[in-house]
């Protein structure tokens, strides 16, 4: 078995660093996944809380307890937690920072697309970095917890994630999107959890320097919020 990367253990929950390639549950032709991993090593009552793709590493809550999942997991619905991803893209967006919205429609083939309508948007903020050699990466503040939400909003700007087979994004040894923080306010149970940056996305990164280390603190839009709301 792989080595556990546990951010954060307490009673009621698991914090884990969740490594790209393994599926949240397990698949047909699969024997392994996220959950059982972390089942049969730590506890065998752990469920998740949230889902990140299979291509997806970064910071993953497992609840140990019913009343734990059941809270942890409205939060999530209610938007009550701050999400913040990395990614990293080659080409030239249409836009360097902003708003990405528009409801979410299914495509062919599992595949997402991002509408003009905004009924019930999708809705992501974020700002992007240049790398050089026609890379940028990307700080992504998803509002909503879309389907494919953070790998469809990149592919509306024209630059599909790395490695992102699915919506056409540069080959790479892994797809480029990192859950790299998260906080959730909770007067019982308070957390706030980072998850290293990959090797395989720091390598694309000449200068660290660039990324901001309190990305709650930096100048999102704020006329996002009333979309929010909706």
């Amino acid at each position: 078995m792989a080595e556990l990367a546990i951010l954060i253990e307490h009673p009621d929950y698991l914090v884990i660093d969740k490594p790209s390639g393994l599926s949240m549950h397990q698949q047909h032709g699969v024997d392994e996944s996220v959950v059982s991993r972390y089942q049969q090593a730590v506890d065998n009552q752990l469920r998740p809380c949230h889902r990140l793709d299979t291509g997806t590493s970064g910071v993953l809550i497992l609840g140990r307890t019913d009343a734990f999942v059941r809270r942890c997991s409205e939060a999530f619905a209610s938007r009550e937690v701050s999400k913040f991803y990395l990614a990293i893209a080659s080409g030239k967006p249409k836009k360097k920072q902003g708003t990405i919205s528009g409801d979410m429609v299914k495509a062919r083939n599992g595949s997402w697309r991002l509408q003009k309508s905004h009924n019930k948007p999708a809705l992501t903020q974020f700002f992007s970095y240049g790398l050089g050699n026609g890379k940028r990466l990307y700080l992504l503040r998803p509002l909503t917890g879309k389907t494919h939400q953070l790998r469809v909003a990149l592919k509306s700007l024209g630059v599909a994630i790395d490695g992102d087979q699915r919506y056409g994004g540069v080959a790479a040894a892994r797809l480029m999107l990192h859950a790299w923080q998260l906080s959730w306010q909770h007067p019982q149970w308070p957390l706030t959890a980072i998850a290293p940056i990959p090797n395989a996305m720091l390598a694309h990164i000449k200068d660290p320097g660039i990324i901001p280390q309190a990305p709650s603190q930096l100048a999102w839009p704020r006329t996002v919020a009333r979309l929010a709301d909706r």
